[in-house]
């Protein structure tokens, strides 16, 4: 049974409980990370505190901790669960009070919450065989910037392309890729650039994406932050994604349409494996 961490507490994760007045529960009100773990070290740490601390200020959530406080839990996390590769979810909500849309007047304490999930991380069928990905209308809210844990529409978008045979949902607006239900979205277009949504409102601005972004730059790849079209998409060289759980993952089909030559391809592969040996080499 795993130990899970509630509000101070390190527990069984049947013992593990949150008041039902807490907004996160009631108002979708709180935040999230989930950070990888890679031979029982944490991945890109410093990268999801620095988004934690922006999504809370955006909200103004206090911190329930400090960031070293944090690191120590998913330390020890790691350590009571064994947990040799995974993910840490760490949630903080604004805490529990009377139901009002209004945020509670007064001192009210966040509630934290983090659990474990086991997984295979670096070595995923799905980076040698592709995911499978249809289009669906991006209809989540306009602060998509923000990493909250109101994740019903992605949750909807992922059973719907689930239902039509496919791994994945990419979320277009106006024309134009947003991203993925839980993931940044990318095109290698005929000349080789790499392209991808700039930041703004409109998508989360991914850890994974930073490091990418930066590791395609050093290895003289041309990158384009500017929106794309699905008809640019559907005549791509290359698709992928990149989050935290699936680092780089290759899109092979989009909408039922090869990309490319319907197989993997060799941009996605070659800053899979940069980035994972990168990842692991500064993970604490």
């Amino acid at each position: 049974m795993r130990t899970v961490y509630v509000n101070g507490v390190f527990c069984p994760e049947n013992q593990g409980v949150v008041s039902i007045f807490d907004r996160g529960f009631l108002f979708a009100d709180g935040v999230y990370e989930v950070t990888s773990v890679l031979d029982g070290k944490l991945i890109d740490f410093s990268g999801h505190m620095a988004r934690l601390r922006r999504s809370m200020s955006e909200l103004s959530i206090p911190a329930p901790a400090s960031e070293d406080e944090l690191l120590s839990i998913h330390r020890q996390l790691v350590d009571k669960n064994a947990l040799a590769e995974g993910l840490i979810y760490m949630q903080v909500s604004r805490g529990a009070a009377d139901r009002d849309f209004l945020f509670p007047a007064g001192d009210i304490r966040p509630s934290l919450v983090l659990f474990t999930q086991t997984g295979q991380l670096r070595d995923r069928p799905a980076a040698k065989t592709g995911l499978k990905v249809v289009t669906l209308p991006d209809l989540r809210w306009a602060r998509r910037d923000i990493k909250t844990v109101q994740l019903l529409y992605p949750s909807m978008a992922k059973t719907e392309a689930k239902r039509r045979g496919a791994d994945d949902a990419w979320l277009v607006e106006d024309g134009f890729v947003t991203e993925g239900s839980s993931n940044n979205a990318y095109i290698v277009n005929a000349d080789g650039a790499l392209i991808t949504r700039p930041l703004s409102h409109a998508i989360l601005p991914g850890i994974t994406r930073s490091a990418i972004l930066r590791l395609a730059t050093e290895t003289g790849l041309t990158v384009e932050e500017r929106p794309f079209s699905i008809e640019e998409a559907l005549a791509a060289r290359e698709a992928f994604i990149t989050s935290a759980s699936s680092f780089v993952m290759p899109v092979v089909e989009i909408d039922g349409h090869k990309i490319g030559d319907g197989a993997p391809g060799e941009i996605a592969g070659r800053l899979r494996a940069i980035y994972i040996d990168e990842a692991v080499k500064t993970a604490v």
